[in-house]
């Protein structure tokens, strides 16, 4: 009897070589797959030229066999996630989302963290984000032509950094409670935009929003925007569980957008 439990917790150890282990939090398993046939949120770490290593997660959609192509989703979160635990970033906002919808939810999406509180595209985190971006590209059948940035709150700066800063590599942008960045207008105009606000929000008020929106559009920008009434900073709940949101997202291409900016 001995001799076979021993065999048993071995066979386990075997098992579990290719698994990571990660505290219990929400739905989240204790063990998450990383071998390249995982599909679901798959824990990741990144290391960066300098050899400094920082912790991401990916989701990888239920009917991912590498087969064919997928869209592809980075996400920013907000302030309340920075740090550096690779867990904080899939609670709530756009990770909550996908759970609810985990088997049939169509897209690649990549959560990276903040570790210094900022997106903005020059900054160490709105760099690693982009570089995580390339890595996941390389590792997994990504439809280059749909690759998508959302994101809300302190995310929102980042989407219209990153977005400036890199205009002819994102088909779509969904920024939710959003901050102005009004320098960015010019290299925006050609991505079709899906903006959310809710206004009773005091923390970036309605008004930020609309005067982004309202400066995109007098640049000949393609925005939808969407006002929710009576609803405060959290707008990204009841975006993220809109259906149109991710069917208007899978019809943007972004070799449109690329010939409509020459």
């Amino acid at each position: 009897m001995t001799r076979l439990l021993w065999c048993m917790w071995a066979l386990l150890g075997i098992a579990c070589a290719g698994c990571e282990e990660i505290p219990q939090g929400g739905d989240l398993p204790m063990y998450v797959p990383v071998e390249s046939g995982a599909t679901g949120f798959i824990h990741k770490i990144y290391r960066g030229p300098d050899g400094v290593e920082s912790k991401y997660v990916v989701f990888v959609p239920h009917a991912y066999d590498g087969t064919s192509v997928y869209p592809t989703i980075l996400f920013l979160h907000g302030a309340g996630q920075v740090g550096k635990n690779g867990l904080d970033q899939i609670h709530g906002g756009l990770g909550e989302s996908i759970r609810k919808r985990e088997e049939t939810f169509p897209f690649i999406t990549i959560f990276p963290q903040a570790q210094e509180g900022s997106w903005e595209a020059d900054s160490p985190d709105g760099i690693r984000a982009m570089a995580i971006l390339d890595e996941v590209v390389k590792t997994y059948r990504v439809d280059t032509q749909r690759t998508y940035l959302t994101s809300y709150s302190m995310g929102g700066e980042g989407t219209w950094s990153l977005a400036a800063a890199h205009p002819s590599r994102w088909a779509a942008i969904v920024p939710l409670c959003p901050s102005e960045n009004r320098s960015a207008v010019t290299k925006l105009k050609h991505i079709p935009c899906w903006c959310f606000q809710g206004d009773a929000d005091v923390i970036y008020t309605v008004n930020a929003a609309r005067r982004m929106v309202q400066a995109i559009q007098s640049a000949g920008g393609r925005v939808t925007y969407v006002k929710y009434p009576r609803i405060g900073h959290n707008c990204w709940d009841l975006a993220y569980a809109d259906p149109d949101l991710w069917e208007w997202l899978l019809q943007q291409k972004r070799t449109e957008n690329v010939l409509k900016s020459k």
